[in-house]
């Protein structure tokens, strides 16, 4: 061969797709292939394939297999001659190497690829039936298995047949396979076989016509005695009629004993490995109680797991139930006797739970490496699909039976002749389904492995997207034409649920199909609406007319409803919007950033779906919506003590009167109190732009300095109001408010009192009894205005944590304080006054008075025990007194063993002991405390991140109590709808409050031990 002809071959071989063109050269120049090396239409052939290099080298291992020169010629002159078998050929083994591995064992086999006639656009099971029938044992099986195969992947690749129609051919080659098993294993067990009647149910996808390459075939067995004869829900035996399943002409244990021996070997026959590999396993874990159940059961234990015991998802697997094994009437009698069970799903109590926590299970248990690859059970997969349209097929096909097809695009097809799908939504599904699929089948048939998962490497994908059609840029483009695809799946609840919703209450073209009254009450039951009624309502108010404003709502409400849909309380969140869409439905930015911002949309469904605090903040004041879309999430970003205090002095100076400024003040604490409650629904649900935040903790702390922050604001706003109304610039004694307990701990929560000092000190040349009738006037009249009834949350003010109590005076000055703290101060005070912190006033007299009572928070010579003794009988008291009547006290998250009490009062009493020789322990927080005490030594990590744990736990619970109640608590609602959104806020899904109490009662339980150790422990 001259150097240029060699160039010459080489850029030929690059132009057809070889990446590898001197290997191919040499195959081209081997023995086998010498005779057609220049042959075009090899070349072409070759080059049309979706591995060139894979199909060139497929090719000569088989000729170097053939036993003999002739049937070398043969094979040879039959490619170069006959177009269909050189394009099934080649196509094969471009596309599978595991096919080519079987024709190199079996070389003979490639002659199953040479008839083309038109009966074979569609093979069934009679036809496989007979390719099979010279099987007489486990190895024959599985050569007859993959030459049948064979011929099935040939016209796939080619585009004799569709992806429905592999699919459908996969199912009957292995209801073919199954029944042949079947027979082999009665052949060995004669007397078995005698003694049963053994119907073998296929489920899942073989049970639907729409079988992988590689899968499971999942199965479920039923048997029944010899000489019994099945009617729907009956058996008969000659002469009597009796409940299914009794025993009939032979002992019904018998039976079932040699149907089990039948079922296992028919099992074993398909799944084994041999010389020649292994079929498929046979799954039979769908069986009544699962793996963990008898592997056969009579037909009226069937019925009677079902009626008694099944959960929901056994119904939906139902749905793709197909006799296609053993006995054929006992078959039938099984589908027709669970079919109306099927058909009743939906109205099951839990539906929409348990379908809920099914679809979540799914995306959860994928390997977080594994869920951008996973092209079956990833968002915007095929489950993703196959999911939603057998919903859709319970939900509806109870008075629709044109729904009841095991096949996902026959039943898509349905769904939308019906008009329950949008025909467009429905076309572009079956479209991306049907793509998806063609890549599964390509990725399995390469190597014949049960994979799901999209190949990295480059040259896989070029294969891929090369046997898919893609030649431009094979790799990118199935990359492109990929994501396209599950991007259209990923909104398949909007294509699937919601927009017919909208179709049945919108004004629709003339003949359009949509959804009647009664279908679309039922489509959102199935969604977890309570009251759909209403909901029908609220959808045709928001959606209905030609309006602009109602065209744009059409678009928004489909994605919203979903949203809503993932809540507790759908219902609630959807009459939210249509409140909020009311009153700025006229507003032009308010539907435009819902549009163009998805964030801001996600975002408002997340926060009126959550309960009712936030929606009842956002009524009063809806322009707040805006805060939700300002840019990524930065308009919930909190604001820091000093802008808020800006912004409020600012408001204040501004009013007329007090009262002006105090309303002006409530307002932007109104606000704020939105902002702070929307970021921490957000962060706690998390969304599709946001997801949930990991550190729970930080979410509290955000919470609380954020309240706290606001807090303070609106006292020195208050305050500057009221002073500036009675007195001008100059009040006539220095003032300062002093923030106690949480206020002071920077740990308020939405629904928490600011506990506070007051504290004053005359001016110079102020009579004392001038000074102090000013002071308490200021208290009066703050705590009177921050109370007056409004649009705006109160703010209460509780100054009972002041020396004597209720009892003693409001308002004091520092040298009272002094006084008093000298002679009189109890221990409790001490423990309280550890939590003070100037917030508002003077700062000069705040500082001062942090500097009076510093040395009784961290005494300097530690806290005698007699004192210890005190603190121990209070909190002792405390817990036998205080908790409520009828409260269960293991999930009362204040004064329950392990709760805020048990942990705050532990943390105190190191701060009592150390404070003085630990700098750290110097702090109003409890969790910083905390910390400080792990860092001294005082305290094991383990027992400090278990009490940080059951403090943030506890905290957050009380967040969400007052979130979704919009009243405060101290416990768990009892209210199912209320529970479960409480569960949401702390990350658990639909039905898992009973798990959610567990895990607070199994944290709290821990936090107690290490509390009974500490604060009751001598020596810490």
């Amino acid at each position: 061969m001259t150097p240029g002809r060699r160039s010459s071959t080489f850029t030929r071989l690059l132009r057809h797709g070889f990446t590898d063109p001197s290997a191919a050269e040499r195959l081209l120049d081997s023995a086998e292939l010498s005779a057609v090396r220049d042959d075009p239409v090899l070349l072409e052939a070759l080059g049309a394939t979706a591995d060139p290099d894979l199909a060139l080298h497929g090719l000569v291992r088989i000729l170097e297999a053939q036993p003999d020169p002739t049937a070398h010629r043969e094979l040879l002159d039959t490619l170069i001659a006959a177009k269909p078998l050189r394009d099934r050929l080649l196509g094969v083994l471009g596309a599978s190497a595991a096919l080519a591995d079987h024709l190199a064992r079996h070389p003979s086999d490639w002659q199953a690829l040479v008839t083309y006639e038109p009966r074979d656009l569609h093979r069934g099971v009679a036809e496989f039936e007979r390719g099979l029938a010279e099987a007489t044992d486990p190895v024959s099986l599985r050569v007859a298995y993959r030459r049948c195969l064979l011929s099935i992947a040939a016209r796939d690749v080619c585009g004799t047949i569709d992806v429905a129609e592999t699919a459908a051919e996969l199912a009957d080659l292995a209801t073919a396979t199954l029944r042949a098993a079947l027979a082999l294993a009665e052949a060995a067990a004669p007397d078995d076989a005698a003694a049963c009647r053994l119907a073998v149910i296929a489920m899942g996808k073989c049970g639907g016509h729409e079988l992988n390459y590689v899968s499971d075939v999942d199965v479920i067995f039923v048997a029944e005695a010899a000489g019994t004869t099945v009617v729907t829900g009956t058996t008969q035996t000659t002469g009597t009629t009796q409940t299914a399943g009794t025993a009939g002409g032979t002992d019904e244990a018998k039976a079932l004993r040699s149907a089990t021996a039948l079922a296992s070997h028919m099992m074993r026959i398909c799944s084994e490995t041999t010389v020649e590999g292994s079929i498929w396993p046979v799954d039979a874990n769908l069986r009544p109680e699962g793996r963990n159940g008898p592997l056969v059961r009579t037909l009226s234990s069937h019925l009677a797991y079902y009626q008694r015991w099944a959960k929901t998802w056994e119904f939906q697997a139902l749905l793709k139930a197909r006799p296609v094994a053993g006995d054929a009437a006992l078959g039938e009698a099984y589908v027709d006797a669970l079919a109306p069970l099927v058909w009743q799903a939906a109205e099951r109590e839990n539906f929409v739970t348990d379908v809920q926590k099914m679809r979540r299970r799914v995306v959860e248990n994928i390997p977080a490496a594994e869920v951008e690859r996973e092209l079956k059970l990833g968002p915007g997969g095929l489950r993703d699909v196959e999911f939603a349209v057998q919903l859709l097929q319970l939900v509806h096909g109870r008075s629709d039976p044109s729904l009841r097809s095991g096949s996902t695009l026959e039943a898509l097809q349905a769904l939308a002749a019906g008009g329950y799908v949008g025909r467009e939504d429905g076309a572009r599904l079956d479209e991306a389904y049907r793509f998806l699929r063609s890549m599964e089948h390509r990725i399995q048939l390469y190597r014949l492995r049960r994979t799901h998962l999209v190949p990295e490497a480059e040259s896989d994908r070029r294969r891929l997207g090369r046997s898919l059609g893609l030649r431009a840029d094979p790799a990118a483009e199935l990359h492109r034409e990929w994501k396209r695809h599950t991007g259209v799946v990923r909104r398949l609840h909007e294509k699937l649920f919601y927009r017919p919703l909208l179709d049945a209450v919108a004004q629709l073209a003339p003949g359009e199909a949509r959804l009647s009254p009664v279908a679309a009450r039922e489509r959102l039951v199935a969604l977890g609406y309570a009251d759909p009624a209403a909901a029908l309502r609220h959808l045709e108010a928001l959606a209905s007319g030609v309006t602009r404003k109602a065209a744009i709502q059409r678009t928004l409400l489909p994605v919203m409803l979903g949203w809503f849909a993932d809540s507790a309380d759908p219902d609630a969140g959807l009459l939210n919007f249509r409140k909020v869409s009311d009153a700025l439905g006229k507003t032009p930015w308010y539907l435009r950033l819902l549009r163009d911002e998805g964030a801001a949309a996600e975002n408002l469904a997340r926060v009126l779906s959550a309960g009712r605090l936030a929606p009842d903040l956002l009524m009063r004041a809806p322009e707040a919506v805006a805060l939700l879309g300002d840019g990524d999430g930065g308009g919930l970003a909190p604001r820091g003590r000093g802008p808020l205090e800006q912004e409020i002095l600012a408001a204040a100076g501004r009013a007329e009167n007090a009262e002006q400024g105090v309303t002006a003040a409530r307002g932007v604490r109104r606000r704020e109190l939105f902002r702070t409650a929307a970021a921490d629904i957000i962060g706690s649900y998390g969304t599709e732009n946001s997801p949930v935040e990991a550190d729970q903790g930080a979410l509290v702390d955000r919470v609380g300095a954020a309240v706290s922050d606001l807090t303070a604001a609106t006292l020195a706003g208050t305050l500057r109001a009221v002073v500036r109304a009675g007195w001008g610039d100059t009040l006539p004694t220095r003032f300062a408010i002093i923030g106690m307990g949480r206020f002071g701990g920077h740990e308020l929560g939405y629904g928490s009192d600011a506990d506070v000092l007051f504290v004053h000190e005359p001016r110079e040349g102020v009579a004392e009894h001038e000074a102090a009738a000013a002071a308490n006037k200021v208290v009066a009249e703050m705590r009177r205005l921050l109370q007056l009834p409004s649009a705006d949350p109160p703010l209460l003010i509780d100054a009972d944590l002041r020396p004597e109590g209720k009892s003693g005076p409001l308002v004091r000055t520092l040298k009272s304080y002094e006084a008093y703290y000298r002679r009189w101060s109890l221990v409790w005070e001490s423990q309280a006054l550890l939590r003070a912190e100037p917030v508002a006033g003077d700062e000069d007299l705040g500082r001062r008075f942090v500097e009076l009572i510093d040395p009784l928070r961290y005494p300097p010579r530690g806290l005698p025990e007699d004192a210890v003794r005190e603190i121990r009988r209070l909190k002792a008291r405390m817990e036998s007194e205080r908790l409520p009547r009828g409260a269960d006290p293991k999930l009362h998250t204040k004064l329950g063993p392990g709760g805020l009490s048990d942990v705050e009062w532990t943390v105190q009493l190191f701060q009592l002991r150390h404070g003085h020789q630990v700098p750290g322990l110097r702090t109003t927080r409890t969790r910083e405390a905390l910390s400080a005490i792990r860092s001294a030594g005082l305290l094991s990590a383990e027992e400090t991140e278990i009490l940080d744990e059951a403090w943030v736990l506890a905290t957050r619970v009380r967040n969400a109590v007052m979130l979704v109640r919009g009243r405060a608590g101290d416990t768990f609602p009892t209210e199912p709808r209320e529970l479960a959104a409480v569960g949401r806020y702390l990350g658990y899904g639909a039905g898992h409050a009973g798990d959610m109490l567990d895990a607070y009662r199994r944290t709290a339980r821990r936090a107690r031990a290490v509390v009974d150790e500490l604060f009751y422990a001598d020596g810490n």
